[in-house]
């Protein structure tokens, strides 16, 4: 394994980390914030410092060319690690968060997208901390790695090996013949819909301030919010409209943006797993509207309002909302529920299982059936035009696999905790799957606040393998995978 070649890509991260951290560190002085200021400027300095020196130390040119695809695996699981403890320190060093583990969750919670908090009060938090926390999840929502492949290339270093192991879905699709135009043109796309939000929440009223803050949160399918009662603060049906739209886009393959706008608009619309997506997202929204209308919650128009939006959330793994579910009819939570379990499309920036997973392995029990049914016919694994592989195939089986079985050993590490079984299956579900708020002790209206230090560690843990797809982070725990 090629060690000084991951620590002098894990500099340059820590490299683009810190610079990106000068935009806090100015607005902390716009608000005359000088703990916050002391905070981000100690962690600059200490960051920029030790990786300018890690960089030199590592940057012999035989090891320019050589990454191979365990070096990948490191590098990616390390990078979250590394950005997340860096993160995690203005929170701490400025008192914020007084305890190393929950700024270390919240770290993590922002750059994986999940938008679980240990916040009790966010809007006691400074301004410039709370733009900080919205800031990680809109670098980790395309991935802070895809930020580092567009650089890569200048130092001679293949990115596509980096780009498979930290995609949030089963496949890259390569946009363009070089993977560096390929992550430019993703982030030129994730930019585009981040100023298209901006403005039109501006327009709908609110602040400048809020309006960023709120569209980083949906643009990366993250959720956090600076204010206590998230979205539902503003109480206007304009808002909750945007932000539900922009969260379905967001919930969307990147690719398919890249389709439609380049003209392309019928061929994205033929996509298995978008059509998928979309019947699963309306077909939720209409079921809790009529379910909710029927339990005398207004009208239908204000019962599809309020569906859409937590399905759009829950969907997309966002993790805002407008309503305390919890309070609604049981068959709308069973609704929702199942909705923790599937996430967004392969290649946006939502969490989950993902629906084109789900899609090949609806299909695959089907064929299993005709199997029994036709034992000596042939029937070949389809998703669309595309004929599934068997690999494939069977890396689906094997991720899910281990999906569930991960589920439920985070959920019986809680319990251990002594929580009950709701929470506690709940915050496993909900940090694997990388959506944020869930039911009992952690739903809507309440954070994670309450838990033990050890299984606030776990849990970030668990967001970090969620959000890598499980297989990056477990594979590095193979006694096989550090045999020569």
């Amino acid at each position: 394994m090629n060690i000084k070649l991951v620590i002098k890509l894990l500099a340059i991260l820590t490299l683009i980390l810190c610079a990106f951290m000068l935009i806090p560190a100015a607005m902390a002085v716009w608000f005359a914030e000088r703990l916050a200021l002391k905070a981000f400027i100690k962690t600059i300095v200490a960051g920029s410092f030790g990786a300018a020196m890690a960089y030199v130390l590592c940057s012999k040119k035989e090891h320019a060319s050589s990454l191979r695809a365990r070096d990948s695996f490191v590098f990616v699981t390390l990078s979250w690690v590394l950005a997340s403890a860096i993160g995690a320190l203005p929170y701490y060093l400025s008192g914020a968060i007084p305890g190393m583990a929950d700024a270390y969750f919240e770290t993590m919670s922002g750059f994986t997208t999940t938008g679980a908090s240990i916040l009790t009060d966010i809007e006691k938090m400074p301004d410039s901390l709370l733009f900080w926390r919205a800031l990680t999840h809109w670098l980790g929502g395309m991935g802070i790695v895809v930020l580092a492949v567009a650089i890569l290339p200048f130092l001679g270093v293949g990115g596509m090996q980096l780009i498979d192991a930290e995609a949030p879905g089963p496949s890259v699709d390569k946009l363009t013949p070089r993977i560096a135009q390929t992550a430019k043109l993703l982030w030129f796309i994730y930019i585009g819909l981040t100023i298209c939000e901006t403005v039109l929440l501006t327009l709908g009223g609110m602040s400048l301030f809020d309006s960023v803050i709120h569209t980083f949160a949906t643009v990366a399918t993250g959720g956090f919010s600076n204010k206590n009662l998230s979205v539902s603060h503003y109480n206007s049906a304009y808002i909750d409209a945007i932000v539900t739209i922009f969260m379905v886009l967001a919930g969307m393959n990147f690719s398919l943006h890249y389709k439609m706008l380049s003209g392309m608009a019928s061929s994205a619309f033929k996509d298995v797993e978008l059509r998928a997506y979309l019947i699963i997202f309306f077909s939720a929204a209409f079921i809790i509207a009529f379910n909710l209308y029927f339990s005398d919650y207004g009208g239908f128009a204000n019962c599809f309002r309020y569906s859409s939006f937590q399905v759009a959330s829950i969907l997309t793994t966002t993790g805002s909302f407008t309503a305390d579910y919890e309070k609604w009819p049981y068959a709308s939570q069973f609704v929702l529920f199942i909705l923790f379990f599937i996430g967004g499309c392969a290649g946006s920036t939502g969490g989950g299982i993902k629906v084109i997973r789900l899609v090949t392995l609806f299909k695959q029990a089907v064929n299993e059936m005709k199997n029994l049914v036709h034992p000596r016919g042939v029937f070949s694994l389809k998703v669309g035009a595309a004929v599934v592989k068997n690999s494939t195939a069977n890396a689906i089986a094997g991720f899910f696999f281990l999906y569930i079985m991960t589920l439920l050993a985070v959920t019986f590490a809680v319990t251990l905790a002594g929580h009950d079984i709701l929470t506690s299956f709940s915050a496993a579900l909900t940090t694997l799957g990388n959506v944020g708020p869930g039911f009992g002790n952690i739903g809507p209206t309440e954070n994670f606040a309450f838990f033990q230090d050890y299984v606030i560690w776990g849990l970030s843990f668990a967001m970090m393998i969620g959000r890598l797809e499980i297989y990056t982070v477990l594979v590095l725990f193979m006694s096989f995978f550090w045999k020569k």
